[in-house]
């Protein structure tokens, strides 16, 4: 695993992580099955665009990211209580290789964390299955792998409601698909901007 430096978020984050797939993302890429994801070319033209324009897309942020985003903070001191142990915030964690990145809500030393905060209607259906949402299980596996981890803890936090607390094991088998599936991405990026380039000059 390799570290970027800076804040998530900063002008550093963001050129780091540019035109590579990022676990946020990596639902476009696997589904919770493990099944190669009917969103694949299109996160992958987008990360082609990123490459060719030097800059992200615009992006729409509703108001329950941007409420998830302030609650973030009171929600990692809820688990660092909870769980008794010091949690590192850091940026950019990418693969030795660089082909593909997370960026964790925080990491433990011998773990990491997964920290949602979502619309209430949201978190007691989180609560009633009392399990790891299905939507969220590329991105807790992607985080294993690329942060060397063998388990993360997954946090759905409302200030008013218990909070759902859960950790999750490393999956081999998904995580090995996953890397096969990043690997066909990678190299569908490197074809299609080389293609684009030579095509325009």
């Amino acid at each position: 695993m390799r570290r970027v430096e800076g804040e998530q978020y900063s002008e550093q984050w963001w050129q780091a992580r540019l035109g590579i797939p990022t676990a946020s993302c990596f639902k476009d890429i696997i589904t919770s099955q493990g099944k190669k994801a009917s969103a694949f070319d299109r996160y992958a033209n987008t990360l082609v665009a990123e490459r060719l324009m030097g800059h992200p897309p615009e992006s729409f942020e509703s108001e329950w990211m941007k409420r998830g985003t302030e609650l973030e903070p009171q929600a990692r001191e809820f688990y660092q209580f909870a769980r008794d142990v010091d949690v590192e915030e850091v940026g950019l964690c990418l693969l030795d290789s660089g082909r593909a990145g997370a960026s964790p809500d925080g990491l433990t030393p011998d773990g990491g964390l997964e920290i949602k905060c979502p619309a209430p209607h949201t978190h007691v259906e989180y609560l009633t299955k009392g399990k790891l949402p299905a939507a969220y299980v590329p991105q807790v596996q992607g985080q294993m792998w690329i942060c060397e981890r063998d388990r993360w803890d997954f946090l759905s936090f409302h200030p008013e409601m218990p909070p759902l607390l859960i950790t999750v094991d490393r999956d081999e088998k998904f995580i090995s698909t996953l890397s096969t599936l990043i690997d066909e991405m990678h190299d569908r990026i490197e074809q299609a901007v080389e293609s684009i380039q030579r095509n325009a000059a």
